[in-house]
């Protein structure tokens, strides 16, 4: 379970979390579903990783990450 938090700092608590840059995750994950990506429209889900996906959708979706930073 993990998500995305665009923040200088740490996220410990909610009003760490709500004091995050939405613009930024947006463009981000906007830049992920162009990649073929889908991940939670919100910074408030989780995203989940399982046995299904093996080798090579995390290493697409290690290079959908990397291309969706780049694009920030």
């Amino acid at each position: 379970m993990l998500t995305a938090f665009f923040r200088s700092k740490p996220v410990r608590n909610w009003d760490e979390a709500a004091d995050t840059d939405r613009e930024a995750f947006a463009g981000w994950h906007a830049a992920l579903l162009e990649h073929g990506v889908y991940w939670p429209c919100s910074q408030f889900e989780a995203a989940f990783v399982s046995l299904a996906h093996d080798a090579d959708a995390l290493q697409k979706t290690g290079r959908a990450f990397k291309a969706a930073f780049a694009a920030l």
